[in-house]
C-alpha cells in the first residue's frame, strides 16, 4: 500500500514548499489579474448586450451575439483578410528565415555583423517599424517608389490600394519577423552532426541533395515549431493595419483582432466584441491542439 507523503510547516520539506509557493504567488496574481479574469469576463460579457457607456444596463441575451457573427459581413471580411495574411506570411517568412540562417551559418567574413543586422528588426518596436514603413510606402515621396523610379517602374500606390495594401503589410511583417526565426533555424543547423554531411560527400551528394536529405530532416521539429508559432502570431495581426492603414482602404487590411478592437473600443459594444473574442480564442485553441498532436506524433 502506497502512502502519501504529508508535509508539515515544521519540517524542512514543508518550509521549502511554503517558500516555493511564496515566490510563485506574484506570478499567480499577475496571471489571474491580466489573463484569467479578462478571459472569464469576456466569456461572461459575450452572452450580454453590455455597452460600455451604459455599464449598469447590461442584459443576458444568450446566444444572440454569436448569431450576429454569422450574419456580420465585416466579420467575414476580417476573417478572410486574416486567412489571406496567414496563408502568405507563414511560408514566405519561413523560407526567408531559413535562407538567412543558411547564409549566416557559412564561414564568411563579417558573419557576426550580418547576424546582428538581420536580427535587429526583431528588437525594434512594431509600432516604430510600422510608422517607418508607412513613410517608405508613401506613393509620392516614399523611398521604395524612389528606388522603383530608378529602375523605370512607375510609382505604386501600396497602402492606398485595396489590391496592394495587404501584400505591402505582408512584406513589412516578413522583414520585421524573419530574424527571430532565423536564429532558431541557425541553432538547429548547428546541431546537425557534421558526420552526416561527410557521409553525404562520400556518397557523391551535391549541395542540393545534402540540403534535401540532411538539412531539412534535421530541421523537421524546429520547422514544425516555427510553423505553429508564426501561424498563431499571424492570426493575432493588429498593430500593422492599425498603424499603417486603419483597416483600409475599403476594409482590405482589417484583421479579425483589429475588428474586435474596433467594435469593443471605438463602437463600445463590449458584449458583441467579447463574443467575437471567444470565437477567436477557439480558433487559436484549435491551432494549439493541432500543434500538440503533431508534436506528439513526431516524438512517437
Amino acid at each position: 500500500m502506497v502512502t502519501r507523503k504529508r508535509y508539515s510547516l515544521k519540517t524542512r520539506e514543508g518550509k521549502e514548499a511554503l517558500t516555493g509557493y511564496f515566490f510563485l504567488l506574484p506570478a499567480l496574481l499577475l496571471l489571474g489579474v491580466f489573463l484569467l479574469y479578462p478571459m472569464g469576463a469576456a466569456f461572461y460579457y459575450s452572452f450580454t448586450d453590455f455597452y460600455i457607456l451604459r455599464p449598469g444596463e447590461k442584459n443576458f441575451i444568450a446566444l444572440e451575439n454569436f448569431q450576429m457573427i454569422l450574419g456580420d459581413a465585416e466579420f467575414r471580411q476580417a476573417f478572410r483578410n486574416t486567412l489571406y495574411f496567414t496563408f502568405l506570411v507563414v511560408p514566405i517568412q519561413i523560407a526567408v528565415a531559413l535562407g538567412l540562417a543558411l547564409l549566416v551559418n557559412k564561414k564568411l567574413r563579417l558573419k557576426v555583423f550580418f547576424r546582428t543586422a538581420y536580427f535587429s528588426p526583431v528588437v525594434m518596436s512594431l509600432v516604430v517599424v510600422s510608422i517607418l514603413w508607412t513613410f517608405m510606402y508613401n506613393p509620392n515621396e516614399g523611398l521604395i517608389n524612389e528606388m522603383l523610379g530608378l529602375l523605370g517602374i512607375p510609382p505604386q500606390p501600396f497602402l492606398t490600394s485595396p489590391d496592394q495594401a495587404m501584400n505591402s503589410i505582408i512584406v513589412m511583417s516578413v522583414w520585421q519577423g524573419a530574424g527571430f526565426q532565423m536564429m532558431i533555424f541557425l541553432a538547429g543547423l548547428q546541431n546537425i552532426p557534421d558526420h552526416l554531411y561527410e557521409a553525404a560527400d562520400i556518397d557523391g551528394a551535391n549541395t542540393f541533395h545534402k540540403f534535401l536529405h540532411v538539412t531539412l530532416p534535421g530541421l523537421k521539429n524546429i520547422s514544425l515549431f516555427i510553423f505553429i508559432t508564426i501561424t498563431i502570431a499571424a492570426f493575432k495581426l493588429l498593430v500593422q493595419p492599425m498603424i499603417m492603414t486603419q483597416g483600409g482602404p475599403l476594409g482590405s487590411t482589417k484583421s479579425l483582432v483589429y475588428h474586435i478592437y474596433e467594435v469593443g473600443f471605438n463602437y463600445r459594444d463590449v458584449g458583441y466584441a467579447s463574443a467575437m473574442a471567444v470565437v477567436f480564442t477557439v480558433m487559436v485553441l484549435t491551432i494549439t491542439i493541432i500543434q500538440r498532436i503533431l508534436v506528439k506524433e513526431e516524438r512517437g
